[in-house]
């Protein structure tokens, strides 16, 4: 990965790039691009639809928030394997292999015909997607006019954008049939391999081969295990908002897609815009820390209030997710002295294990307690984050040498990697 253009920073710094317009591309990024947008919509896809699957097959909300745990599962553990495969086959290689693995197990779960059937495909998805996205930035940054405050600005639109989109996706497609949007993610994907492989050439493969072991030993990093560590118990509370809500707000696919869709909106807005700005103004470890606690009181709030009381906390929560999310990565990939690529498959390998146990969990502690219960549990996560970056913010100040850095735009908005 290029690190001609990073330069260190101060918690408050900006580096000036002067770089070109954002949208003048080859196609090559704009294919990739266009496939992580997809990509990304697959987290949210089923959300609209959880309610319409358990009716469908027959299942309850503890079985169908399985299809949340198998993806994160095989997501979390497949970062172990991704810098491993990319290093040696490329980074075009890889994209195409992940896309081709989400096709088949996107289509193959549309054909489920049992709640055991469907979590095993989206498991299968899961390591596509795993394979994809954590190539995607590399490439797009590899490949990109302007430098890489461009390329990583279009990522992270690409990541808002597909996080907006696909619980509207979900809900129109699911609308007719729960089957519906699985096809059309399979058809999308599809139309994102064709696209990468006419357009995009292979990447100059890295000089030093990754090994299984790489991100596990950047984690003995105090600094880098400490984000690690907070991005847990903050994913927890993250997604018992995505996976779990739906079954409290119990309303049609429309408009359970419509409240997700407002969600993914502020998550990227507040990712891609508002967060720069709030950090160049107060730093960012006062910015993570009070976006924590603030996620906490709405978590709190969403699990107490009545039905209208939760879709604004719902929606809102995309606010500080956004936020959370920006500032974490940002923690991840320059806090350490490992390489990015290494840095972040060992951060996430960490964090993806949270993502599956709150949709596990949450129904079941539902089940044992009352519906407020784990909404209570998700905020006290979220407040746990906070106090390990407040406990361990000196060991998250420190910048290495190939920091992730702010790039700055004409209208002085920065963007990050994700």
């Amino acid at each position: 990965m290029p690190t001609t253009e990073t330069t260190p920073y101060t918690d408050t710094g900006v580096a000036d790039t002067g770089t070109p317009s954002v949208l003048r591309q080859p196609k090559a990024v704009w294919a990739t691009a266009g496939a992580s947008v997809v990509a990304f919509m697959g987290i949210g896809l089923v959300d609209p639809i959880l309610p319409s699957i358990a009716g469908g097959l027959h299942a309850t909300p503890s079985q169908v928030s399985l299809l949340f745990t198998s993806y994160f599962l095989i997501t979390a553990v497949a970062m172990l394997v991704t810098g491993f495969v990319s290093s040696r086959i490329g980074g075009r290689r890889t994209l195409l292999l992940g896309l081709a693995l989400v096709v088949v197990f996107a289509g193959l779960a549309g054909t489920s015909g049992t709640v055991d059937e469907l979590v095993g495909f989206r498991a299968g998805w899961g390591l596509g997607n795993a394979l994809f996205v954590s190539t995607a930035l590399a490439v797009i940054v590899g490949a990109a006019a302007g430098g890489s405050s461009n390329a990583i600005l279009l990522y992270e639109s690409a990541l808002g954008l597909g996080m907006a989109c696909g619980p509207l996706l979900g809900a129109l497609l699911g609308d007719a049939s729960w089957r519906y949007p699985f096809f059309g993610t399979a058809f999308l994907m599809a139309v994102g391999f064709l696209c990468i492989a006419a357009f995009l050439k292979e990447q100059p493969k890295p000089a030093r081969k990754t090994s299984l072991m790489d991100p596990l030993r950047a984690l003995t990093h105090g600094g880098l295990a400490s984000t690690a560590a907070s991005a847990f118990f903050y994913n927890y509370a993250f997604f018992t908002v995505l996976a779990f809500t739906p079954f409290v707000l119990n309303m049609t696919p429309y408009r359970s897609g419509a409240v997700f869709f407002c969600w993914g909106v502020l998550l990227a807005v507040f990712s891609v815009a508002v967060t720069p700005r709030l950090q160049a103004r107060f730093g960012s470890l006062p910015v993570l820390i009070g976006s924590l606690v603030l996620l906490a009181a709405d978590v709190l709030v969403l699990g107490y209030g009545d039905h209208t009381t939760a879709v604004v906390c719902t929606v809102l929560s995309g606010a500080f997710i956004g936020v959370n999310n920006t500032v974490y990565t940002e923690l991840a990939l320059g806090v350490s002295d490992a390489p990015r690529p290494v840095a972040s498959a060992g951060y996430n390998f960490v964090r993806w294990f949270a993502a599956a146990a709150a949709p596990f969990l949450a129904p079941r502690i539902e089940e044992w307690t009352d519906a407020h219960t784990p909404f209570t549990i998700a905020a006290a996560t979220s407040a746990a984050g906070a106090v390990i970056i407040l406990v361990r913010r000196n060991s998250l100040t420190h910048k290495t040498e190939e920091p992730l850095v702010r790039h700055a735009t004409e209208d002085g908005v920065t963007a990050f990697a994700d």
